[in-house]
C-alpha cells in the first residue's frame, strides 16, 4: 500500500449534518483555502473533518497537538541509523507532499513559536521550509490546511495569534440540536431513540451549569459511550454515572445535581 492510500479513509464515516458546513467545506477546498473549526469538545468537529476527507477522496493526517510538540514534530527532523544521517519528514510536509488534508487537532494546545511554521502554508505562498534540511517544498494542489480547538475553554494564554487566525476561513459547530443528536447517538450506539433523547436531556441540564460550576457540558461523545453501556445491558442510571457525572466534575454537589437528573430521566 502507498503512503498516500494509507492515510486515505477507507470507509465513510457516520455524520449527521447540522447546516451548511459541508457545502461551505466543499467550496473552501475548491479553493484550497485553509479551514479553522471552532467548538465545544466532543461535538463532532474531528468526525467531520474525517468526514470529508473520505468525501472529497483525500489522504487526511490527523495531529493532537501538545504543549511540548516542537516545530520538528510537525516539520521533520534529521534521525541518525546504522546507515548514518537520514532525514524523516513530520506530518505536515508528508501532507503538503502528497497532496493531503493536514488536521492540527486542538492547535491551541501547541506553543505559538511552534504554531507559526505554517504560516507560509496558509497564504499564497502555499510553501513550507525546511530549514535544517535547506529546501523549500511547494505545496501539491490538493493539500489543505485544517485547525480545530475549543473557544469557550482556552486562557488569554492560550489562544491564536491574530496572525494565525486570519489566515483562515472558520466553521462554528456547537451541539446539535436535541432531536439530531438523539439520531446522531442511536446511529453510533444501536441504543432505542426514546433512550438517546433522554439522555440528550440529562446533557443539557449540565450544559445549562457550564459557567455556573462546570468548564464543559457532558459531550455528544460522552452521550455515546453512555448509550453504548446501555445497549451492553448496564442499568442505564449506572452508565449514565460511570460516563456522564464522573468524567466532567468531582465536585459532589454538582455531581448530586447531575445524578438528579438522571434519576429524573431513567
Amino acid at each position: 500500500m502507498s503512503e498516500y492510500e494509507q492515510y486515505k479513509i477507507g470507509q465513510e464515516p457516520f455524520y449527521q449534518p447540522q447546516a451548511d458546513e459541508i457545502e461551505l467545506y466543499e467550496a473552501a477546498y475548491r479553493k484550497r483555502l485553509p479551514v479553522m473549526i471552532k467548538g465545544p469538545t466532543g461535538c463532532g468537529k474531528s468526525r467531520f473533518v474525517e468526514y470529508m476527507a473520505w468525501r472529497l477522496g483525500k489522504p487526511l493526517i490527523t495531529v493532537a497537538c501538545n504543549e511540548d510538540m516542537t516545530a520538528s514534530d510537525l516539520v521533520g527532523r534529521f534521525l541518525l541509523d546504522k546507515e548514518g544521517t537520514r532525514w524523516q519528514d513530520g506530518p505536515l510536509t508528508m501532507a503538503a507532499r502528497m497532496g493531503g488534508i493536514c488536521y492540527l487537532d486542538e492547535i491551541v494546545e501547541a506553543r505559538q513559536d511552534t504554531t507559526v511554521v505554517i504560516h507560509p502554508l496558509t497564504d499564497y505562498r502555499r510553501t513550507l521550509p525546511l530549514d535544517k534540511k535547506g529546501e523549500l517544498i511547494e505545496a501539491h494542489p490538493d493539500f489543505q490546511l485544517v485547525i480545530s480547538y475549543n473557544p469557550g475553554y482556552q486562557s488569554l494564554m492560550k489562544d491564536l495569534k491574530q496572525s494565525t487566525k486570519q489566515r483562515f476561513t472558520a466553521l462554528e459547530f456547537d451541539y446539535a440540536d436535541a432531536e439530531t443528536e438523539a439520531i446522531i447517538i442511536e446511529r453510533e450506539s444501536g441504543l432505542d431513540r426514546e433512550q438517546c433523547r433522554q439522555l440528550v436531556k440529562i446533557a443539557h441540564t449540565a450544559r445549562n451549569l457550564k459557567g455556573h460550576g462546570l468548564d464543559e457540558g457532558i459531550s455528544t461523545r460522552l452521550l455515546v459511550y453512555a448509550a453504548q453501556l446501555i445497549e451492553q445491558g448496564i442499568e442505564p442510571r449506572r452508565a449514565c454515572r460511570v460516563a456522564l457525572t464522573q468524567p466532567i466534575t468531582d465536585d459532589e454537589d454538582i455531581r448530586d445535581t447531575l445524578n438528579n437528573s438522571v434519576e429524573m430521566y431513567f
